[in-house]
């Protein structure tokens, strides 16, 4: 038999939301090898976000089964309010499985979903959200201006031919140093960087006065949510490799895809960048320091056996799980 009554009758209001959910996708299974440095660039991750977000928003992380040091430093910041909304799996379900929960868990109206290697620069949201607002019918924005896929694309460019508003300029216009700054976070050597650069094609939108690129990426990403719950669930049936269907049904249905001009994001993959281990000296970042002696491993003829082998070895560990 019930006792009393319950004091939250007596509460007048209850706490709402705010109007943007940043979300973080996060998943470090053990601290080494590949993830060797993945915790800290994680923490980088979250304290640009606290750092230098200018609007208000909340903070959700989605914890894809992570080791429990992860998981601790996690709660731990959620328990400093830090972190709004917490949700921790036990499984890994994949990023398709971890975005059937955490995009229909958001609360908010807009979505600023970041995976969790991206360092965000001063300004990052509010300049996202310009292009957001400004332009008809988005379906994603993301940060900073790369070279993409233009396969995706073919939505936005028939509307800007087609917007009296709206123009559009084909070219090369994205500066070697932010292409060179991204693909080379992504492993790609300088020489490698260059061959890609000297053919690059890519373009540029104006629409009332606000200046975009043509394209997005589905890692680092802001959408309405009313927007994202279209797409609801996402198949995927690997844990990666399938996320692209993402932009290519938000293309399908019409929807525009843009990246702000200036770059307010810079991915970190697997590594603390050396810039930033140069700028944050008291950062709690403790990274093994590295000789730019020759390794062999650099080389290109055993760099790409051993990454298979390690791509192997992790299937074997993902399955297991």
């Amino acid at each position: 038999m019930r006792v009393g009554q319950n004091p939250a009758k007596a509460v007048k209001e209850v706490a709402k939301p705010k109007r943007i959910t940043v979300a973080v996708l996060n998943y470090i299974p053990f601290m080494s090898g590949f993830f060797a440095e993945t915790f800290d660039v994680l923490k980088l991750c979250l304290g640009s976000i606290w750092e230098n977000t200018d609007l208000p928003y909340d903070l959700l992380v989605f914890d894809n089964a992570s080791c429990p040091e992860v998981r601790q430093y996690l709660a731990e910041k959620q328990q400093e309010g830090k972190i709004q909304f917490l949700i921790l799996s036990d499984t890994n379900l994949g990023k398709g499985g971890a975005w059937n929960i955490m995009l229909a868990a958001a609360p908010g109206e807009v979505i600023a979903y970041t995976d969790n290697d991206c360092y965000f620069f001063p300004g990052w949201l509010s300049n996202s959200l310009k292009l957001l607002e400004t332009y008809p019918n988005v379906g994603m924005v993301t940060s900073r201006p790369i070279a993409n896929d233009n396969a995706y694309n073919s939505s936005t460019v028939a509307w800007a031919k087609n917007e009296p508003e709206a123009e559009i300029q084909f070219g090369k216009f994205l500066k070697w140093e932010d292409f060179h700054s991204f693909v080379s976070s992504l492993g790609v050597t300088e020489e490698e960087a260059r061959q890609r650069y000297a053919v690059l094609e890519d373009a540029t939108l104006t629409y009332k006065g606000v200046p975009a690129y043509l394209g997005a990426i589905h890692y680092q990403f802001l959408a309405y949510k009313r927007v994202l719950q279209r797409f609801l669930p996402f198949e995927m049936d690997r844990p990666m490799g399938q996320v692209q269907r993402l932009d290519g049904k938000i293309n399908d249905a019409g929807y525009l895809r843009l990246m702000t001009a200036t770059p307010f994001m810079q991915n970190m993959s697997n590594q603390v960048p050396d810039w930033l281990k140069q700028e944050t000296p008291k950062a709690a970042i403790k990274v093994p320091e590295k000789k730019n002696s020759f390794r062999l491993k650099n080389l290109r003829v055993i760099r790409w056996p051993l990454m298979r082998l390690y791509d192997w070895i992790f299937k074997i560990y993902w399955r297991e799980e």
